[in-house]
C-alpha cells in the first residue's frame, strides 16, 4: 500500500500553512488520489472530484472486478469543512461520491457542488434532495462565480461526447487551471482549449484498456500532447495509483513531456504543488 507524502494532520497542516500566507500571489494545489485535487488561492479553497472513501472497494468486494485499493486515503473528508466549492465532472463514484461528500458538505455548511447540469436529476438521487440547494449546474459553455472562483463548463468525452461529461475550465486570480474529467481526446478539443490560455492542466493517464474492462481516459503520451497542444504552462497527470485494476505508469507521460518540452509535475497522493502567476 502506497502511503501520501502528507496525510491526516500532516496534510492538514499543510493547508492551513498555506492558507495562512493569505497575500501570496501563488496557486497552491495537493493531489487527493484518482482526479481528486484541492486547490487554494488567498485563503480560499476548491476540491476537484474528490473520492476518499472505500465506497467502491466495498461494492466490487464480492464480483469479478474487485477495487483494491493501492494508496491510503490522504484525507478524512470530514476535516474538509475548509473548502467553498466542489466539482463532480460526471456520475462514476470515483468523481461523485456519497460517501466522500456527505461528510464534506456536514463540515462546509456554505459550500456549493459544481456539477453538469445534465446530471441534475442523478446526483440529487445519490445524494439527497436536501443537497439541491447547493447545486451549481452548468451546461457546455455556460459560466458561474463560487467565492473566488469562476468555472466554465467544457466538453468531455469518456469515450464519447455527452453532456453527462464535463471538463472545468476555472479562473482564480491571474489564473486559469483546466480540470478535463474522464475524457479521452475528441475533434475540436484543443481548438476550444487553446484560447483558454490554461496555466495548470490536470489530466488523465490511466488510459483504455479493454482486456481489464478500463476505458475513456488519455494515456500519458496522449495526456502530454494535449498539454502542449494546448498551452498549458504546466501538467499534472492523475487517474492512476488509486485501484490496482485500473492504474498507469507516469513514465510515458513524463517522457513524453520532455520531448515536447513541456513542464509537467507528477505528484505523490497528499504532495502539494505551488505555482506562481506568470511573467
Amino acid at each position: 500500500m502506497i502511503r501520501p507524502v502528507l496525510q491526516d494532520d500532516a496534510f492538514l497542516a499543510d493547508v492551513a500553512a498555506a492558507r495562512a500566507e493569505a497575500s501570496s500571489p501563488r496557486l497552491v494545489v495537493w493531489w487527493l488520489g484518482q482526479s481528486g485535487f484541492l486547490v487554494c488561492y488567498r485563503g480560499e479553497c476548491l476540491l476537484f472530484d474528490p473520492y476518499l472513501s472505500d465506497a467502491l472497494t466495498k461494492k466490487y468486494a464480492t464480483t469479478d472486478k474487485p477495487h483494491l485499493r493501492m494508496t491510503e486515503r490522504v484525507v478524512d473528508p470530514a476535516r474538509l469543512g475548509l473548502v467553498s466549492v466542489v466539482t463532480t465532472s460526471h456520475n462514476h463514484t470515483d468523481h461523485l461520491d456519497a460517501e466522500t461528500l456527505g461528510p464534506i458538505f456536514a463540515a462546509a455548511l456554505q459550500a456549493k457542488l459544481v456539477l453538469p447540469a445534465a446530471n441534475v436529476s442523478f446526483v440529487t438521487q445519490r445524494l439527497g434532495a436536501e443537497a439541491r440547494e447547493r447545486f451549481v449546474p452548468l451546461a457546455e459553455g455556460e459560466r458561474a462565480t463560487v467565492g473566488g472562483f469562476t468555472f466554465e463548463a467544457v466538453p468531455a468525452a469518456h469515450e464519447e461526447l455527452a453532456p453527462e461529461y464535463a471538463g472545468f475550465v476555472v479562473t482564480v486570480g491571474p489564473f486559469r487551471i483546466y480540470h478535463s474529467g474522464d475524457t479521452v481526446r475528441f475533434p475540436g478539443m484543443v481548438e476550444r482549449l487553446r484560447p483558454c490560455a490554461v496555466d495548470l492542466a490536470l489530466l488523465p493517464i490511466n488510459g483504455r484498456a479493454p482486456e481489464r474492462r478500463v476505458s475513456g481516459n488519455l494515456d500519458g503520451v496522449e495526456a502530454a500532447h494535449l498539454a502542449y497542444e494546448i498551452g498549458a504552462r504546466c501538467v499534472v497527470p492523475c487517474h492512476y495509483e488509486l485501484f490496482e485494476f485500473n492504474t498507469a505508469s507516469p513514465a510515458s507521460f513524463v517522457a513524453a513531456c520532455a520531448r515536447l518540452g513541456q513542464r509537467c509535475a507528477v505528484l505523490r497522493a497528499g504532495e502539494r504543488l505551488t505555482l506562481d502567476p506568470a511573467p
